[in-house]
């Protein structure tokens, strides 16, 4: 079992850059320091450091070993800062992860009800793909999870997919590219510059099963993982992008575009992934109920 006293003197040790400045920094002796890197290495069965000349630098398994520790005394840094905080001032703690394709719009819709709650609630967002939060998740990181699907099947994630509602996609595009555009929706479409989300994600497959079914040529000028930035290059005219039908007004308004066409045969789905098939936590509970009243009542 790691000594996390031996942890901490390391972690100086590679912050600072040697023994001899982690010692004034610690108050110890170098000598002291020293033996105990000694002892974590012989517990761990590693080399950590390499001496370049007077300094110390990390090997490729002392960096991994770092970035383990930073983690650790991080959290038990915030796990210190919310325990003495004073009860009734002391708010109530909500992380969750947003899979990075999820529209920005729509998630910050889904989170506003988290810090509308009587009581204070500190939310901390964390963005990252769905592999790497479902991970976070498992191992009680995060409470909560916003994904465009639910688990997939091949991940042994134990959790549960609750699913938040469904909406159309509308196509978006700039008055002046509008106006080149030859015919109408959906016919306008055909050798067009488009904005897709990128390969691989469920809301592109449906795109191209559409566009195949009504055999329009793509003329694809470039993918996103981020909807925002696509949004930012449909906004000057790059090309046509897509949007939750949800936002539509919000889209026009805030990127200066017209909604070009409507399409309800393509579906984003929204889920909310938990480990727990009851949702005991009142602020994951209060966003989820609001996400499913509100936000998708009318789709």
């Amino acid at each position: 079992m790691v000594n996390y006293k031996h942890l901490h003197y390391f972690l100086a040790v590679a912050r600072e850059g040697g023994i001899a400045r982690a010692s004034e920094r610690l108050n110890l002796t170098p000598q002291t320091i020293s033996g105990q890197l000694r002892l974590l290495e012989e517990n761990l069965g590693v080399n950590l450091f390499n001496r370049v000349g007077r300094n110390l630098e990390l090997t490729e398994t002392g960096r991994l070993v770092l970035s383990y520790a930073d983690e650790i005394f991080s959290l038990g840094g915030e796990l210190e800062e919310v325990l003495h905080q004073l009860p009734e001032g002391r708010p109530r703690l909500f992380r969750v992860g947003v899979v990075d394709v999820l529209p920005k719009s729509i998630a910050h819709r889904i989170l506003k009800p988290a810090l509308q709650m009587p009581e204070p609630v500190r939310m901390i967002c964390r963005e990252a793909s769905l592999d790497v939060l479902l991970a976070e998740l498992a191992v009680h990181h995060l409470d909560l999870v916003l994904a465009d699907r639910p688990i997939p099947p091949t991940v042994s994630t134990r959790g549960f997919s609750h699913k938040l509602g469904e909406c159309a996609v509308s196509f978006f595009a700039t008055e002046k590219l509008e106006k080149k555009l030859k015919g109408n929706f959906p016919r306008c479409l055909d050798g067009a510059p488009l904005l897709l989300p990128s390969s691989g994600t469920q809301l592109r497959s449906g795109i191209d099963q559409w566009l195949d079914k009504h055999r329009l040529h793509q003329r694809l000028i470039a993918e996103f993982d981020d909807s925002a930035l696509m949004k930012a290059f449909g906004q000057e005219g790059s090309g046509i992008f897509i949007a939750p039908a949800a936002i539509e007004a919000e889209v026009e308004w805030q990127h200066e575009v017209t909604a070009i066409g409507r399409v309800d045969e393509i579906k984003e789905y929204f889920y909310a992934i938990s480990v727990e098939r009851r949702i005991l936590h009142p602020v994951v509970s209060a966003v989820m109920e609001t996400a499913r009243e509100m936000l998708f009542a009318s789709e």
